[in-house]
């Protein structure tokens, strides 16, 4: 891959085969890390991926975890 500059920035073109692997689509977020010398891709999670989890999480703390309005408002 090539580094080329865009604007102000430097920027690289990934690979079809990469895109479609990682399942990006124009406008996800990702991340670089680097990891001794070698840089991993990860995609972020896009909103509505986010939203599907939280809604499979809820009522799923165990009762010892929740919270009750008047344990909440104790000071």
């Amino acid at each position: 891959m090539q580094v080329a500059k865009w604007g102000n920035s430097l920027a690289v073109r990934l690979p079809a085969e990469l895109v479609r692997e990682l399942g990006l689509k124009e406008g996800d977020q990702i991340d670089l890390l680097k990891d001794d010398g070698a840089v991993t891709v990860r995609r972020q999670p896009r909103a509505e991926e986010v939203l599907e989890r939280l809604r499979r999480f809820r009522g799923r703390l165990p009762s010892s975890e929740r919270l009750s309005r008047n344990a909440a408002h104790e000071r």
